[in-house]
């Protein structure tokens, strides 16, 4: 019975120390190698920002390998990246109400799904599966679309989220050779 209760205490200090000591410190671990970035927009009745995390290419091979195709991605590293609007707006076609939500995408050698989520866990990936798995809950998804990807110029190191108007308002996610860009409108 001694030995029981002393391997109980001896696991619960254990569980406690990892939640309340061991994963804080891999969350600033790991944020110095891939920093926190905001984006805002509030031009032409828009109020947007955008929160990532933002990893670097570091000579590998970005999308089809670090980020597989067909496998839903939490969009940058860390927290999943957050979008907000004050105002409801739409992403291509699809009504987005005010509001923040997590943004995920699932890229394609050709397109990518683009969704938008109610829901904004903590972290975005389960810790068991090596990153591999999101924790997204797809039955929150308010907003999905397809939208095209396109070659950069020269390889981009670090992932990047931007708005840009050329005309038309995009927000703009762009890594290593390639760049989709998803239109907003009012």
């Amino acid at each position: 019975m001694k030995f029981l209760k002393w391997f109980l205490v001896v696991t619960t200090v254990l569980v406690l120390l990892m939640v309340f000591v061991g994963m804080p410190y891999m969350q600033e671990q790991t944020k110095k190698h891939s920093p926190e970035k905001t984006e805002t927009y509030t031009e032409n009745g828009f109020d947007l920002s955008v929160t990532y995390s933002s990893p670097s290419k570091k000579g590998r091979v970005i999308f089809g390998e670090l980020v597989p195709y067909n496998v839903v991605w939490r969009t940058g590293a860390n927290e999943p990246t957050t979008f907000t609007t004050a105002t409801a707006i739409k992403i291509i076609d699809k009504k987005l109400p005010a509001g923040t939500y997590s943004l995920w995408a699932k890229p394609k050698k050709e397109n990518w799904t683009v969704t938008l989520n109610k829901e904004i866990p903590e972290w975005g990936v389960t810790i068991l599966s090596g990153g591999k798995e999101t924790t997204r809950n797809p039955e929150q998804d308010i907003v999905e679309v397809e939208v095209a990807t396109d070659p950069l110029s020269s390889p981009q190191e670090n992932f990047t989220i931007a708005f840009e108007n050329e005309g038309q308002l995009y927000l703009s996610l762009s890594w290593d050779d390639t760049v989709v860009r998803i239109p907003i409108n009012k």
